[in-house]
């Protein structure tokens, strides 16, 4: 199993608007992205460990697949749409990275 990370760094006088991330682009990324897509989740970050510096990323989005292979199969056919779309909600280029997930979900919620 692999994540897709989609990091958006601070930017000095960057713009990025969740609202719309979350309520439009994120939506129809799950929906074109399924059923290849196996999990997603969206962090917000707060601050930089132990300081209260601003946190290294604005965002970041983890998109769960069984391999490399599936999420190109799955992104391919909506790339153009799903990246045009980038411009609606920020002027920050992201840092993509795909990862082995090698540690999932070990501790169960009581």
């Amino acid at each position: 199993m692999i994540n897709v990370s989609i990091l958006y760094p601070q930017k000095e006088g960057g713009h990025f608007d969740l609202e719309y991330y979350l309520k439009t682009h994120m939506p129809l990324s799950i929906e074109k992205l399924r059923p290849a897509l196996l999990g997603v989740s969206i962090e917000r970050g707060l601050s930089t460990a132990g300081s209260d510096a601003p946190p290294d990323f604005i965002v970041i989005c983890q998109l769960r697949f069984d391999s490399v292979e599936a999420f190109f199969e799955a992104f391919s056919p909506h790339a153009e749409r799903l990246q045009g779309d980038i411009k609606n909600y920020t002027d920050i280029d992201p840092v993509i990275q795909f990862s082995e997930v090698m540690l999932l979900d070990a501790f169960p919620v009581s």
